[in-house]
């Protein structure tokens, strides 16, 4: 059996003025002090692949326009809005008064298992994915509605934060 790959053009994907024109889909990455441009330019490729509204670069985030970004991102840092904080908590906050949920990805006393998170419709979600040494910072935490835990059964503490976001965002979409 042959089995042909799928040109580009045949994948019917929207273009970038599509994207940002299509309806919102009430999720926010939010990205808190992620050192690397490129776990930044992965995190831009997912929020694109799952039509996610926009990004909040924190801290110490590289932003675009940025050659390292780009080259994971592949052109998503062109479709997908952000906005730079220079505090993680600034951002939090003005996600909590615009009404979203804020989730941090994090390793938690009271975390729940990404197994038995699901998505309550019609709510807006804010995911703050953590800095690839210490995690999301803990006032972050202490100020997040909830927390979200990956399972994994392995040897090491964490995933990569740019797997952590597809993880995430593939449960979400589904959801």
């Amino acid at each position: 059996m042959s089995d042909r790959k799928l040109l580009n053009i045949e994948l019917g994907r929207m273009s970038v003025e599509e994207y940002r024109q299509s309806p919102e889909s009430g999720i926010v990455v939010v990205l808190d002090n992620i050192r690397s441009a490129h776990n930044v330019g992965s995190a831009f490729r997912s929020c694109d692949s799952f039509k996610v509204d926009r990004i909040c670069l924190c801290g110490i985030c590289a932003v675009p326009p940025s050659a390292e970004i780009h080259k994971s991102a592949i052109g998503a840092e062109y479709s997908v809005p952000w906005e730079h904080f220079d505090r993680t908590l600034d951002a939090v906050s003005a996600l909590k008064r615009d009404g979203y949920c804020i989730v941090s990805v994090e390793q938690t006393v009271n975390s729940v298992s990404l197994d038995d998170f699901s998505i309550a419709g019609g709510r807006k979600y804010a995911f703050v994915f953590g800095n690839e040494v210490s995690g999301v910072d803990q006032e972050v935490v202490d100020a997040s509605d909830l927390s979200l835990e990956i399972p994994q059964y392995g040897t090491k503490h964490s995933l990569n934060v740019s797997v952590s976001v597809g993880i995430v965002l593939w449960v979400a979409h589904r959801r």
